[in-house]
Formats: C-alpha cells, structure tokens, sequence
C-alpha cells in the first residue's frame, strides 16, 4: 500500500510537471514560428492548465474506468471554484474588470448546466461526448475571432487579455523547444497511466469507488497547477487573470476533459455522479455567478468573505462524501 502511495504521489507531480514543460515547449515553439503572444495565451498556454485533467481523463477511458475521468472533470470544477478560488480570495481580494472574465462566467454557467443535464439520467453517449468536443473548438475560435476582431478597431484594453500575453514564456532555440515538448509528450501519459492505476488499487483497498477518487485526491491534485497559478497572478497584482484561468480551466474540463469519457467509453454512469456530484457542480458554479453579481458596470470583487463562503462550500462537499462512503 505504501509503495502505491508513493507512486500516486510521484505520478501526480510528474503529470503536473510534464505538463508545464509542454505548455512551455509549446508556447517556445510557436513563438519560433512567429505566432502572436496573444493567441498563444488564450489557447496554449489556458489549455496549459487542464492538460493533467485530458490526459487522466483520456486514460482511466481507454482503461475501462470512465466514472474515474467523470469524477476527475467534475471533483476539479468544484475545487477550482470552492477551494482554488476561495483560498486565492482569502490570500488577496480580487477585483476584476475583463469584459472577457465578465462574458464567460454566465457561459461556464450554461456550459456546466448543459454537463448536468447529459448526466442527469446517469448515461453519458458518445454523441453527448462528441457535441461537448465539438463545442471545445468551437468555443476557442470564437474566443480568437471576437480578440482578434476587436484588436483591429483598437489596441487591446481587456486586462485579462494583457495579462495572459504576459504569462506567454519567451521563446528559446527551437531545437530546445522541441525537446521540452516531446518530454512532455512523453511524460505526460507515462505518469497519467501510474496515476490512474495506483488510484484505482488505493481505491479497492479501502473500498472506495473510481468516481469518489476521481472527485477527491486526483481532482484536488490536478488542481494545484490553478492554484500556485492563481496565486502567482495576484501576486503580480493580475486579478482579472487569476479568475480568468480559473473560469478557463472549468470550461476546458467540461468541453475538453468529461466529453473524453463519452468519446471513448460511453455508457452507464455512476449514479451517484448523476444526483449527487453534477449537482454540486452547478450549485457551486450558480454560487460564483451570485457572487460576481454586481451593479456596477466597471468590475466586481470576490471579497475574503465570499472566499471564506467558496472554502466552507468545499469543505461541506468533503463531509457529504465521505459520509456516503
């Protein structure tokens, strides 16, 4: 058992890690090849985040376990809102003005209600999985087309969209490009099949399901990288970017992540996913859509108070779990 602990915990660093190297031999690349810092930040660099999550999601389904990559799309939403966001608003208030922050926290609410109701009735098809990815690369180049089209009018104002052309890495050699991204090519899946088998194992031997460690330690794991990332922003004073990447991040794992599981395992879900987690998921995320409410039209601020709110939301999903187990 202690062996599998370890592995879980060597894995998870090295996916997390390999997929930093990517995003950066990604990024490196494309710079080489003279591609805008502005179009690298809003693809490369904000899939960057939920690379850990496809790749999980991708293996647990092609292994035959795809409550493990529902768990892990689902259990990573409601950290990065309850946990993520809560601990980076009790560390510094946010205050945010992007439009763009501003047009995507009612889509992530859309986005996650559409998730709910594909699972509600506890079986999640391939056609679901296909529309759901579809509507990933549909999401992305309206994202460009609208940035794109309102930088031409006028320079860039939208903080979020300055702030993630900043967090692009300065572009290296492209023989060390190349060698970064192929080392997170290879090391990305390596450490997502350890991880998902060592889970899986840690799961049986104390007689938790592949959905309940898909939602706790795998999530919570694969959602360090927002979290040290969130923290970084407001550290360099870029609020708009910490719940950027935040509200980025969920729209991935619904559109990028959970159709996976669809796509390449469709079938029978756990029901306990269908009334118990998918659920929560949207509660939480209909929690971020009143707390960003505001009547002033300039910005809104996720204040200590509703991070101490967002933690004591995750705190209480924590309880309800292990509570059925």
């Amino acid at each position: 058992m202690l062996i599998q602990i370890l592995i879980l915990l060597i894995s998870l660093v090295t996916l997390v890690w390999s997929a930093d190297k990517f995003v950066f031999g990604a990024s490196s690349l494309a710079r080489n090849f003279g591609i805008s810092p502005m179009i690298i930040g809003l693809t490369i660099v904000a899939m960057g985040s939920s690379a850990p999550e496809m790749m999980v999601a991708a293996t647990s389904s092609l292994d035959g376990k795809p409550n493990f990559a529902i768990g892990n799309a689902i259990g990573s939403n409601i950290t990065n809102i309850a946990l993520v966001l809560g601990i980076t608003a009790l560390f510094q208030p946010l205050s945010v003005s992007s439009s763009t922050v501003r047009r995507e926290i009612p889509l992530i609410l859309i986005i996650t209600a559409l998730a709910y109701w594909m699972l509600s009735d506890s079986y999640f098809g391939f056609n679901e999985g296909l529309s759901l990815f579809i509507g990933f690369f549909v999401y992305i180049i309206a994202l460009l087309l609208i940035t794109l089209r309102a930088s031409k009018s006028r320079p860039v104002d939208d903080p979020l969209i300055i702030e993630a052309e900043k967090e692009v890495a300065d572009a290296v050699s492209k023989p060390e490009s190349i060698l970064w991204l192929a080392v997170g090519m290879i090391l990305l899946p390596m450490s997502a099949i350890y991880l998902v088998e060592s889970s899986v194992f840690i799961a049986q031997a104390f007689g938790i399901s592949d959905l309940v460690i898909g939602l706790t330690v795998v999530a919570i794991g694969t959602s360090l990288p927002e979290l040290a990332a969130s923290i970084m922003s407001i550290i360099k004073k870029e609020d708009d970017l910490a719940l950027g990447s935040i509200i980025g991040s969920n729209i991935f794992n619904i559109l990028a992540v959970l159709s996976l599981a669809g796509l390449i395992a469709p079938g029978e879900v756990d029901s306990d996913a269908a009334t118990r987690d998918a659920p929560y998921m949207l509660g939480v995320t209909v929690l971020l859509f009143i707390l960003c409410f505001t009547r002033r039209a300039g910005s809104f601020r996720i204040t200590r108070m509703k991070g101490l709110l967002l933690i004591g939301a995750f705190v209480a999903y924590q309880i309800l779990l292990f509570s059925q187990i």
